[in-house]
């Protein structure tokens, strides 16, 4: 077999799935043509997909040295320095790619998800707008559009405005053609609900999922899943066991799944994704079901005028904000989140600053999530209360992030006062709030789930009222907690709550010493509760349908 010969043999195992195959071949041309280009680039690749990541790069290296304008070559260098952690130099690996040719949307796309894991989030957003300009895909753009969520710039108007962009030129032309209905009209008879999400695996929208479906009421609901994930974990299993029907979607396309929705006689097709990786959107355009609502990836507008309803809560979206800026009626709940830590978790453990002797601060939200004027006023926290830390997860695999740390330094903060924790299995993951006293919260983007899972280790959170529904997360929480006190609606109101609560240790340890029981007695963990208003929503929608009507909500927070 000759050299060409044999890697084409390797190529052909990596497409069929089988890269030890692939491996095991190239190696041995390496042995006999150590700096065989294709191989050592190929091998690269093998050892990323695997998540060897080191090895990766060293290969790649040694590939780029042979043929160091390749774009293709600094490209995959540039992920493999990524999953290894080290983005600031696959930040310039991707630029040096885009120096050699500039028309390489991949390449655009993957330096901007490099930097937003740097937290230079507003750097990002050229490089994305770039990669979609090249490929204006739906996918692309719509994950372009939900990006924006993070952006500090963009006002709520303007967040409204790119979704109904994105929805104009890829998803109205197919609603308009859809046909109409005929399911039966009854408007008290046993629905048929279906779910459509690529989230039904350890996710965070799998477990924020799995209290309202194992407590739905099945007298009145048949409950059909539509799962476009190819992976299946122990999560998918539990989930799975809670539906009715299962119908994995991955492989099939969307004119196709939309058909079979359809055959299914769906009434009611619930949407969990919106414009989060691998949706599904341009089915619930094709409008499959009579009645389509959005829920849980995210509380914000699809701007797709097939989707009828979106569920929010009250605090999100208060009443009297009005519904102009969501091209769905929106639904408000007690709370958007129904919190359930599913696995035991470690115990609460005493405050750390009272063995410590200082305060400690801390997030572990996403590095993207940590923008530019959060940083900021985090440092003016620092300032604020001497000697205390503040404590950040890295999404890396290694306790470092000196690019984040640079950028404390340049406001100030001394780089022994910014400690990192590196990404962990969710145990070890919870464990770390075992060194937090304080959490801090992001914006605009705050924390979410993430916030839930402080609440549950007894640590509270300071959070600062946002101008879109992202950034009222924090307020809806911690007012649903009883904790309203903890929300402030300026920078300067957020210092000085830090100030205020750092400086109470008793009131520190009281907190969390009864977060858990504040949680339980919450709407946040009332999944009898959560699950009855949201079908008692279902219903009133599906009876409008039947009158030929949209829907119209009075204050659910108060109907259950």
């Amino acid at each position: 077999m000759t050299t060409d010969q044999a890697i084409d043999l390797a190529i052909e195992h990596q497409r069929r799935g089988r890269p030890a195959e692939a491996e095991r071949i190239l190696r041995q041309v390496l042995a006999v043509e150590p700096e065989n280009l294709n191989a050592l680039q190929l091998l690269g690749v093998c050892a990323l997909r695997q998540g060897r990541h080191d090895q990766a790069v060293a290969l790649l290296q040694r590939a780029v040295q042979r043929v160091p304008h390749s774009a293709e070559v600094l490209n995959n260098l540039g992920l493999a320095l990524h999953g290894a952690g080290r983005d600031r130099e696959a930040v310039e690996a991707y630029r040096r790619a885009l120096a050699i040719n500039d028309r390489l949307p991949l390449v655009w796309n993957n330096l901007a998800n490099a930097l937003r894991e740097l937290g230079r989030c507003e750097e990002a957003f050229e490089p994305a707008r770039r990669a979609v300009e090249l490929d204006p895909t739906p996918a692309a753009a719509g994950g372009f559009v939900q990006s924006l969520l993070y952006h500090p710039a963009y006002t709520a108007e303007a967040l409204y405005e790119a979704h109904r962009q994105w929805a104009r030129r890829y998803a109205d032309p197919l609603t308009a053609e859809a046909p109409p209905h005929d399911n039966d009209r009854s408007p008290q008879r046993r629905l048929r609900l279906g779910y459509l999400s690529p989230d039904f695996r350890e996710h965070v929208v799998g477990r924020n999922f799995l209290p309202l479906l194992e407590h739905h009421d099945r007298r009145q609901f048949e409950l059909y899943a539509y799962s476009q994930s190819a992976a299946h974990d122990w999560l998918t299993a539990r989930l799975r066991a809670g539906f009715d029907h299962w119908r994995d979607i991955a492989t099939i396309p969307d004119p196709q799944v939309a058909q079979l929705i359809r055959a299914d006689r769906i009434d009611i097709l619930v949407d969990l994704a919106l414009h989060t990786a691998d949706n599904r959107l341009l089915v619930m355009a094709r409008r499959p079901a009579p009645v389509q609502v959005a829920h849980m990836g995210y509380p914000a507008t699809t701007g797709l005028e097939a989707i009828d309803y979106r569920f929010t809560d009250v605090h999100l979206e208060p009443p009297e904000r009005g519904d102009a800026l969501s091209s769905e009626v929106p639904v408000r709940l007690r709370s958007f989140w129904c919190f359930d830590p599913i696995e035991p978790a470690p115990p609460v453990g005493d405050l750390p600053a009272l063995s410590a002797g200082r305060i400690t601060f801390g997030s572990l939200n996403a590095a993207h999530k940590v923008t530019q004027p959060t940083i900021e006023l985090w440092a003016d926290v620092l300032h604020a209360v001497p000697a205390s830390r503040l404590l950040l997860l890295t999404g890396r695999p290694n306790d470092e992030n000196p690019e984040m740390a640079e950028r404390f330094a340049r406001l100030g903060v001394a780089a022994g006062r910014i400690l990192f924790r590196s990404k962990r299995p969710r145990e070890a993951y919870l464990r770390i709030y075992g060194e937090i006293d304080i959490g801090l919260d992001t914006f605009p983007y705050n924390g979410h789930t993430t916030s839930c899972d402080a609440f549950w280790m007894g640590v509270p959170v300071i959070t600062m009222v946002g101008h879109t529904s992202v950034g009222r997360a924090g307020a809806s929480l911690l007012r649903n907690l009883g904790l309203g006190e903890l929300v402030a609606r300026t920078p300067q109101q957020f210092l000085q709550i830090a100030a205020d609560l750092a400086g109470d240790l008793p009131r520190l340890a009281e907190l969390r010493r009864g977060m858990r029981h504040r949680m339980r007695t919450s709407p946040l963990m009332d999944y009898q509760g959560y699950a009855r208003q949201v079908e008692s929503a279902y219903r009133q929608m599906w009876r409008a349908w039947c009158e030929g009507r949209p829907a119209e909500f009075g204050n659910l927070a108060k109907s259950d």
